[in-house]
C-alpha cells in the first residue's frame, strides 16, 4: 500500500480533506473526509466498457455491470444489497430520483441501470465505451456494511444461471424501450458508418438475440462467457475508487483497506483502441436519414484528436464557444435570421483517449430544411472567418469563463488568476454526484488535477487551436441529415434499431460552391461580454431568516424573501409567477400564451446569451396558470437583465416572421406528443384525469394550424389586462433592494404612465384543483399507444391517498421507503415484468399519493395491474412480519432524509419555491415531519395501509391507466366491449368523469388569507 506525496489542487473554500493512497493490489484511492456531510458516498469506475465486448457478444460488458448488483459469495441473497442501500437511503433533492432517471433514459452516451435509480437516487451504474462507473450513497451510520457489500462487487461476485436468463429479459427490454428513440437511432447510425473492425462499430447495449439466441446457436454458455469475461478484463490496477465521507482520513483509509486490498490485481492493461475509426471512406460523405419524430436536424462532425491530451490549453474549448456562440453576429444569429434553425450547438462530442469529433448540432426549420447546402456554406465561411482572424486571446479568457460557470471573477488580467477564482468560489454538489465525477477523472488526469479536471485551461496557446481549426475542413467532414420527408427516399438499413438512410459522397469543390452561393451576411465574432460581474462582495444582511418571510403585499403581488444564510455566495434567485386568468380560458388561449413566451426568449436570446455565459440564467416559461420569469446567478448585473426581460414583456410587439418560426416548432411538439414513450403517456393520461381545468394535447393539435400573428396581437393585451405577481426573491439581496425590484415590476405593469395590468378580482384568483377519487372505487382508463410502431406497453397504477397534512405525509413516505425496494425486486427482477419498475410517491397540487409505473413488452397492462395487486398482497405480510428494530430503522431513514442539508442556493430556493407555487406555505414542513415520524408506531404505519393501501380496503382510492402497445390492440378492444365489474369501474371519456366528480380544495388563490 502506498501514499502519493503530490498535492491534489482543491479550491480555498473547501474545507474537505483529501488522501489518495494505492493499495497493495494496484487499487487507486481517493479518500474525502467531509465533517459537515450528511450523506456518505462511493464510485468505483473500471477502465473496462463496451468497446472491451468479444465479437461474438454486443452488450456484455453492458450486461456484466447488471449482474454485479446480484448477489456474492459473501452476501449470496439475492438483491440483499439493493435491499440494504434501499432501508437506509436518503432521497435525492431536487429532481427526484426516479424523475432524474426518467429525464435521462434517452441518453445514448451511456447506458444507466435503470433499478439503481429506482431507489431513491441512491445506487445506480452506467456502461460507457471505455468505463463502467458503480455508485452509491448511504446514510452514514449504515456506511461501512454498505461499503462491504459494494466491495464484494469486486471480490467475488455470484452470478447464478437463474438470474442471468432472467437479467438478459431485463438488458433486451431496455433496448427495447430504445428502439424507437431518434436519439439512440442516430447515435448507433454514427458508429454504423465506421470502419467495421473498430470498436467504435459495435453495438453496445445488448439484447436477447446477441445475449441469449446467437449464443446458443454457437454453442456459447452466456452465464459461462459472463463469468469469463469478469476474469479476463475486471482487475484492481484498472480500478479507481473515490470514497466520502464524515470520518477522519485515516478511520476511511482503514476502512477501505479492510474492504478492498481482495480485490484481485490481475495486471491487465487497458484496452487498445486501433486509432480512428473513419478511413477515407467514412468522411466527405452525406448521410439522410430518417427520424421517428417530426422536424430536421443536421450533425456536422469532424474527426479530431482527443484535446483532453491539451486539457490545459483547452482548443475544443475555444472553438465550441465560437462556432456555438448566439449573439450578434454569430452563425446562430444568422441561420435565425434567415429563419432556417431554431438551436445550435458546438463541440467536442464522442471522445476517447484515441479519436474524438467535433459535432456542430442545428435544429432546423422547415425552411432550413430547404436550404441545407446553404447552411453547410454559412459554416463553413464562419470557419474560415475564424482562419482569417486569427486566435485571440481576450476570447480565450471568456471562454474559460464560459465553462465555468460556477463562479466568475474580473479582477485579475492572468487567465491563470481568473480561472483559480472560479474554481475556489464553485457550488457544493451531493457526495454521489461528486465521487462519480472525481472517479471518472481519475484514470483520465495526474492525480493532482483529479478535482480540477479540464475544467481551469491556463495555456493559451493559438497553435494547438489552429491545429484543431485545421481539422474542420471540407475534406474531413461527416454531415448527417435527419428528417421524415427522406422516408421513401433512402436504400440502407442500419441493423440494430432499423434506421433507414442512405450516403451521398461530398467533395471540397462542391462545399466551396456551397459557400460561395451561402447568403452573403455579415458575419463576426462576439463583442466583449458586458454581463461578467465585477462585484462579487456577500451583502451583510442583519436579519438571518430561516425561513423566507413575506416582505410586501399588495393587490398587484406578494414577495417572499430569503437572504442567504447557508452559502455564502454572491449569487441570487428570482422567481416571479405572473398568473393570469386569461392564459388558461381555452385550448387557443394555452396555446397562444406558450408562443408568446417563446417569442419573449426568442426576442431577448442575442441580448441574454452574453448574460448566460457569464453565469446569469433566465427563462420565460409558460406554466398552468400563466407565465414564469426566473433569473439565476450572479447577483452584480442581475437586476439589468431582469428589468430588460419585463421591459421586453411589457412592451412586446408581435414579429410576423418569427411568429411563424415558432409556430412550426410548436406544431411539431404537439405532433411528437405521440412519440412518447408508453409510460409518459400513461402519466400524462393520468394528469389529465386528475387535474381540472387541463386542456388535452389533441385540442391544441387542433387549433395551432388555424393561429395567425394577429391572434397573438390582439391576445396579449388580454392576456396581461389582469394579472397578480407572486415572487420569490433569495440569495445575495438585501431586502430593500428586493423590495425595490418589486415595486419597479409593479411600476411598469400597474401604476406607471402607461399601465397594462390591472389586478385581479377576488373570484379571479387561480386555483388548483385536483379530482377526489370515490372512497372503495378502482377507476381504470385504457388506452391505445399513440404510436403503433411502439410494441411497449404501460401501467400508471395510483392510488389517491390525503390532502397535504404533516402525520399522513410521513405515514405515506414510510410506506413508499420501506415498499419500493421490494416492489422493484418482485415486479422488475422476478417477474420481469419490464425494465421500468417504479414505486413513487405523487404530490398533486398538495394532494399525496403513491404510484407504481410499468413499462413492458412482456406483459399487458391488465395482466400488470393485477401482479401490482399481488405484490401488494404479498406486502401486506411483511410489513405485519416487520420487527421493531426494522421498523425504527426506516423511521431513522426517514427522519435523516429529511433532516439532509441543502447543498446550494438554487436547491434551497427550490424546496421553498414549490411551497410557494403550490399554496401550502409550509416552509418548516421538514421539521414538522420530523416530529411527526418521531410520535409515529408501527401500529400507526399497519393502519394507514390497511385504511389506504390495502386490496379491498373500504376506503381505498384506485386510479389506473392503461395503455397498449402496438402489439396489444386485441387485448386494448377486449377490454373496451367488457361491462363495468362490480370492483373496476373504467373511464370511457376523461371529461365526462371529471365533471362527476368532487374537487380538494385549493391550496392556491387564497391570497386573502396571507398575512405580513
Amino acid at each position: 500500500m502506498g501514499e502519493a506525496a503530490v498535492e491534489i489542487v482543491k479550491p480555498r473554500t473547501d474545507t474537505r480533506e483529501y488522501r489518495r493512497i494505492v493499495l497493495r493490489n494496484s487499487l487507486g484511492v481517493l479518500l474525502i473526509s467531509d465533517p459537515d456531510t450528511d450523506k456518505a458516498a462511493a464510485s468505483m469506475d473500471v477502465s473496462v466498457g463496451s468497446f472491451s465486448d468479444p465479437e461474438d457478444f454486443p452488450g456484455l460488458a453492458h450486461f456484466l455491470e447488471h449482474m454485479l448488483f446480484y448477489a456474492s459469495e459473501k452476501y449470496p441473497l439475492e438483491d440483499s444489497y439493493s435491499k440494504y442501500i434501499a432501508e437506509n437511503f436518503t432521497a435525492r433533492k431536487g429532481v427526484g430520483g426516479w424523475k432524474h432517471l426518467l429525464l435521462h433514459l434517452d441518453s445514448p452516451k451511456t447506458i444507466p441501470l435503470l433499478v439503481r435509480l429506482n431507489h431513491g437516487g441512491s445506487t445506480n451504474a452506467f456502461t460507457s465505451s471505455e468505463h463502467t462507473n458503480y455508485y452509491f450513497d448511504v446514510n452514514s451510520d449504515c456506511f461501512e456494511e454498505a461499503l462491504d457489500r459494494f466491495a464484494q462487487f469486486f471480490v467475488k461476485p455470484l452470478m447464478s444461471a437463474d438470474a442471468t436468463t432472467r437479467e438478459i429479459k431485463a438488458v433486451d427490454s431496455e433496448n427495447q424501450k430504445n428502439l424507437l428513440s431518434d436519439a439512440w437511432r442516430m447515435n448507433q447510425l454514427q458508429k454504423h458508418i465506421s470502419a467495421e473492425g473498430h470498436p467504435y462499430h459495435k453495438f453496445s447495449t445488448g439484447n436477447w438475440d446477441t445475449l441469449e439466441v446467437k449464443p446458443k446457436e454457437k454453442g456459447l454458455d452466456t452465464r459461462q462467457e459472463l463469468i469469463k469475461f469478469y476474469e479476463e478484463h475486471y482487475s484492481a490496477n484498472l480500478m479507481h475508487l473515490v470514497v466520502y465521507t464524515k470520518d477522519s482520513l485515516d478511520k476511511i483509509q482503514r476502512l477501505v483497506e479492510n474492504k478492498f486490498q481482495e480485490v484481485q490485481n490481475k495486471d491487465r492493461s487497458n484496452f487498445h483502441i486501433p486509432g480512428q475509426p473513419c478511413t477515407s471512406e467514412h468522411v466527405q460523405i452525406l448521410v439522410k436519414t430518417v427520424r421517428i419524430k417530426q422536424g430536421h436536424k443536421l450533425r456536422v462532425k469532424w474527426p479530431i484528436t482527443p484535446s483532453i491530451h491539451n486539457y490545459k490549453e483547452g482548443p475544443c474549448r475555444y472553438l465550441g464557444h465560437l462556432i456555438g456562440h448566439e449573439g450578434e453576429g454569430s452563425l446562430f444569429y444568422i441561420l435565425k435570421t434567415l429563419g432556417w434553425a431554431t438551436s445550435l450547438s458546438a463541440g467536442e462530442g464522442d471522445w476517447t483517449l484515441k479519436f474524438s469529433f467535433f459535432e456542430v448540432v442545428i435544429d432546423l426549420t422547415d425552411a432550413g430544411h430547404e436550404h441545407v447546402q446553404g447552411i453547410v456554406g454559412l459554416l463553413f465561411k464562419y470557419i474560415s472567418l475564424l482562419q482569417e482572424t486569427g486566435v485571440c486571446q481576450w476570447i480565450f479568457d471568456e471562454v474559460v469563463l464560459k465553462n465555468n460557470l460556477k463562479q466568475i471573477f474580473l479582477q485579475c488580467q492572468k487567465l491563470s488568476a481568473i480561472c483559480e477564482t472560479v474554481f475556489h468560489y464553485q457550488d457544493k454538489i451531493p457526495p454521489i454526484d461528486y465521487v462519480v465525477n472525481v472517479s471518472l477523472n481519475m484514470p483520465i488526469y495526474p492525480p493532482e488535477d483529479w478535482l480540477v479536471g479540464s475544467s481551469l485551461p491556463s495555456k493559451f496557446s493559438p497553435d494547438l487551436i489552429r491545429k484543431v481549426l485545421d481539422k474542420l475542413a471540407p475534406d474531413n467532414v461527416r454531415i448527417f441529415w435527419e428528417s421524415k420527408n427522406f422516408e421513401g427516399h433512402t436504400d440502407m438499413v442500419e441493423p440494430w434499431y432499423g434506421t433507414a438512410y442512405s450516403i451521398e459522397k461530398i467533395t471540397v469543390s462542391m462545399i466551396q460552391q456551397w459557400m460561395l452561393a451561402a447568403p452573403n451576411e455579415h458575419l463576426h465574432l462576439p463583442a466583449p461580454n458586458l454581463f461578467i460581474p465585477t462585484d462579487l462582495s456577500l451583502k451583510d444582511v442583519q436579519e438571518k431568516a430561516k425561513f423566507p418571510v413575506l416582505l410586501r403585499k399588495s393587490s398587484y403581488s406578494t414577495l417572499w424573501y430569503k437572504p442567504d444564510t447557508m452559502f455564502s455566495t454572491p449569487k441570487a434567485y428570482v422567481k416571479i409567477d405572473f398568473n393570469c386568468p386569461f392564459a388558461t380560458s381555452s385550448p387557443e388561449a394555452d396555446v397562444l400564451t406558450d408562443i408568446f413566451t417563446r417569442l419573449l426568449m426568442d426576442y431577448l436570446n442575442e441580448y441574454a446569451y452574453y448574460a448566460q455565459v457569464a453565469g446569469l440564467y433566465y427563462g420565460i416559461n409558460h406554466t398552468d396558470s400563466g407565465f414564469q420569469v426566473a433569473v439565476i446567478g450572479y447577483n452584480h448585473k442581475l437586476r439589468n437583465l431582469l428589468e430588460t426581460v419585463v421591459e421586453k414583456i411589457a412592451n412586446f410587439t408581435v414579429k410576423p416572421d418569427r411568429f411563424l418560426v415558432i409556430k412550426e416548432m410548436v406544431t411539431k411538439e404537439y405532433q411528437n406528443f405521440k412519440f412518447q414513450q408508453p409510460y409518459q403517456q400513461a402519466m400524462y393520461y393520468c394528469s389529465l384525469i386528475l387535474q381540472d381545468n387541463t386542456w388535452p394535447w389533441m385540442d391544441g393539435l387542433e387549433v395551432i394550424p388555424h393561429l395567425e400573428a394577429d391572434d397573438l396581437v390582439k391576445f396579449v393585451p388580454m392576456l396581461l389586462s389582469r394579472a397578480f405577481l407572486e415572487c420569490y426573491i433569495a440569495g445575495n439581496i438585501e431586502p430593500k433592494e428586493a423590495e425595490s425590484m418589486i415595486l419597479h415590476i409593479e411600476y411598469i405593469f400597474y401604476s406607471g404612465p402607461r399601465p397594462i395590468c390591472q389586478p385581479l378580482f377576488p373570484s379571479q384568483y387561480l386555483t388548483n384543483r385536483v379530482i377526489k377519487l370515490d372512497k372503495g372505487m378502482s377507476y381504470f382508463y385504457p388506452a391505445k399507444g399513440l404510436n403503433p410502431s411502439d410494441e411497449n406497453s404501460a401501467l400508471v397504477h395510483y392510488i389517491q391517498v390525503h390532502r397535504d397534512d404533516f402525520l399522513p405525509n410521513v405515514k405515506l413516505q414510510l410506506f413508499a421507503l420501506i415498499a419500493k425496494q421490494p416492489a422493484f425486486h418482485q415486479l422488475r427482477t422476478v417477474e420481469q415484468l419490464g425494465y421500468i419498475a417504479v414505486l413513487i410517491q405523487r404530490n398533486c397540487s398538495g394532494i399525496r399519493g403513491a404510484q407504481f409505473i410499468v413499462q413492458s413488452t412482456a406483459k399487458g397492462p391488465g395482466h400488470i395491474d393485477s401482479r401490482i395487486e399481488e405484490f401488494l398482497k404479498m406486502f401486506e405480510s411483511k410489513l405485519y412480519a416487520m420487527s421493531e428494530d426494522e421498523f425504527k430503522s426506516n423511521v431513522n431513514a426517514l427522519i435523516d432524509m429529511k433532516l439532509e442539508k441543502h447543498k446550494n442556493l438554487s436547491e434551497e430556493s427550490g424546496f421553498y419555491w414549490r411551497e410557494i407555487n403550490d399554496g401550502t406555505l409550509k416552509f418548516d414542513r421538514r421539521e414538522a415531519e420530523v416530529a411527526a415520524l418521531k410520535n409515529l408506531t408501527q401500529k400507526d404505519l399497519t393502519d394507514f395501509f390497511n385504511e389506504h393501501i390495502k386490496v379491498g380496503a373500504p376506503r381505498k382510492k384506485t386510479l389506473s391507466v392503461r395503455v397498449y402497445g402496438g402489439q396489444r390492440t386485441s387485448e386494448y378492444e377486449e377490454e373496451m366491449n367488457e361491462p363495468n365489474q362490480l370492483d373496476w369501474v373504467k373511464i370511457d371519456d376523461i371529461f365526462k368523469f371529471r365533471k362527476s366528480q368532487p374537487l380538494y380544495g385549493s391550496f392556491k388563490g387564497c391570497h386573502g388569507h396571507v398575512k405580513l
